[in-house]
């Protein structure tokens, strides 16, 4: 590792390991799947775990029904009445950080539990140095690491020109009503870090991502008399067919920071759902799944490309033609979003891992959607580094490396000491006793 500054080595040192493996354990164990009570209870662990570092805390319920009201709310697709806000900031609560650390402390549900690996997957198992659990990689290992960074700069005795922030949210994956919320509420930094898994790329930019609903209309019969009726299911075949024409067209062109990626803009049906009994023909078949936002187009262009591909489809089958597929898009909605070209926050991150970590971090973009967007709307500059990788999220064998999570806390703390500045030592003392 290249010299660090005393101040730096200080709060590179100071990062305990065991410290945030203990916090990466309790978040893990609280099962905080979207919807669920969950969510806010682990959104309360964080407004208390980030009292007890010495942070000033803000912690509030947020006003769903209010979000909902907002013209520009990205959509959920679960049901909540409430949710939890929490925010904390080293040092002076009422100045804007020069940094804050973001994390999602929300989670997918388990799937089917005889597929995992391990017994429990709310328990964090630790096997050989990775640990095992829903949320360990998305993105609970990324909270951990940021709470350790922020435990280790206050341990050191470093003390800050400008404030540190920790920005906690849920809601993520299902749109993101915390982070919109969080910024509605006026919380802003002159940079964030996002700790969602990034395999040790730096992630610039996110495509976006729509969920759609798709009404296949069909004509019910009797099975043993198909012939007087339509199947729905065969109608979905027709347009199913022209969807997977419309990806592979999208996807003959990718753009700067999606090269490396095979398919940046994926077009993929999740659930279908058609009939009601064995023995008839279904007169109904309801496909959802999820459409991938070029980086370079807004959320209206391409729902108008999509609903084109369906009527297209559509008008070319004599059924269809006469009974309309019905499109709609239910739950959130992720625009992409992207670190504006040239800002220096991606060379100080980069510069930072390379300090700790003693390689060069690939610059790329992330073909999935995140909250990264809604910080850009606000125009907070953000990009993505984290412990954990992608492929990982969202699966039965979910894990993340925990010398990966201990390296992002080191270097969270190197990056809170550079971007919030250094106080000069004659003034330390002083700025100690205001320091909070």
């Amino acid at each position: 590792m290249p010299p660090l500054t005393p101040d730096e080595a200080a709060a590179v040192a100071a990062v305990d390991d065991e410290e945030v493996r203990r916090d990466l354990c309790d978040l893990v164990a609280i099962a905080s799947v979207d919807g669920t009570p969950g969510e806010a209870e682990v959104q309360r662990w964080g407004a208390v775990r980030l009292a007890e570092l010495g942070l000033t805390v803000d912690c509030w319920d947020i006003d769903v029904a209010a979000e909902q009201r907002q013209p520009d709310f990205p959509g959920m697709e679960v049901e909540r009445a409430t949710a939890v806000g929490c925010v904390g900031v080293m040092g002076d609560a009422t100045d804007t950080p020069a940094l804050a650390l973001y994390g999602h402390t929300d989670v997918v549900p388990p799937g089917d539990l005889e597929h995992w690996p391990v017994a429990d997957p709310f328990t964090l198992r630790v096997v050989d140095g990775i640990g095992w659990g829903r949320g360990s990689c998305d993105m609970k290992a990324g909270v951990a690491a940021a709470l350790g960074a922020v435990a280790a700069v206050r341990r050191s005795g470093v003390p800050l020109a400008a404030p540190l922030a920790v920005h906690l949210v849920s809601g993520e994956e299902d749109g993101g009503l915390g982070a919109f919320a969080t910024l509605r509420r006026g919380h802003r930094a002159s940079a964030c870090i996002s700790g969602e898994p990034t395999g040790g790329d730096l992630i610039l930019a996110n495509a976006g991502s729509l969920t759609f609903r798709l009404e296949v209309p069909g004509l019910a019969t009797h099975g043993s008399t198909r012939g007087r009726g339509v199947s729905a299911v065969e109608k979905f075949e027709v347009v199913h067919r022209r969807l997977r024409e419309l990806e592979t067209t999208r996807n003959a062109t990718s753009a700067p920071l999606f090269e490396h990626l095979d398919l940046p803009w994926p077009l993929s049906v999740g659930v279908v759902t058609a009939g009601g009994w064995a023995s008839t023909v279904p007169d109904l078949l309801v496909a959802e799944g999820r459409y991938g936002v070029r980086i370079d187009e807004t959320v209206d262009d391409a729902m108008r490309i999509f609903e084109e591909a369906v009527t297209d489809a559509s008008e070319a089958d004599p059924w269809l033609g006469d009974h309309a597929v019905r499109v709609s898009w239910p739950g959130g909605m992720f625009a992409p979003g992207s670190l504006p070209a040239g800002h220096p926050l991606l060379s100080r991150v980069a510069e930072a891992v390379t300090d700790v970590a003693g390689r060069r971090p690939r610059a790329v973009g992330g073909p999935y959607g995140s909250d990264l967007r809604h910080y850009a709307a606000a125009g907070v500059p953000m990009l993505q580094y984290g412990p954990g990788d992608v492929r990982y999220a969202h699966a039965t064998d979910e894990h993340v490396a925990l010398e990966d999570v201990y390296s992002c806390a080191r270097v969270y703390a190197v990056l809170a000491v550079r971007a919030c500045g250094l106080i000069p030592p004659q003034l330390r003392e002083t700025a100690g006793r205001h320091a909070g």
